[in-house]
């Protein structure tokens, strides 16, 4: 064999273990890609999800309790509000001061007449 024959057949095993190498390497990253997705799937739940979707009244009872829990708390979150401010406007009112006291002064007679009329 001449020494070109031989440089020829080494460049072609050399080629075969890289194309091997490089199809390795492809099987494993896409390996670690598809293990990732899987995970990342898991983690968002899409199971439950569709097999929500597939019960739409459980879906429609979910949706009625949720929105009744955050109508409930804004109101409460609103009581809570309306309170701190109203009594701020009473300590305010109560200082006397000169332009600002007056007007706080009617906000307050108003919401307190508001507050004691009975509309029933």
């Amino acid at each position: 064999m001449s020494k070109q024959e031989q440089s020829a057949e080494s460049i072609k095993e050399t080629s075969v273990t890289d194309s091997v190498n490089t199809s390795h390497d492809k099987i494993e990253e896409l390996h670690t890609l598809t293990n990732r997705l899987a995970n990342e799937l898991e983690r968002s739940r899409i199971a439950q999800y569709t097999e929500l979707l597939n019960r739409p009244w459980k879906l429609i009872g979910l949706n009625l309790l949720s929105g009744a829990a955050r109508g409930v708390g804004i109101a409460i979150g609103f009581t809570f509000f309306a309170a701190t401010i109203i009594y701020v406007l009473q300590v305010l009112g109560a200082l006397n001061l000169p332009i600002v006291g007056d007007y706080i002064a009617d906000i307050v007679r108003i919401v307190q007449r508001q507050l004691d009329m009975n509309t029933y």
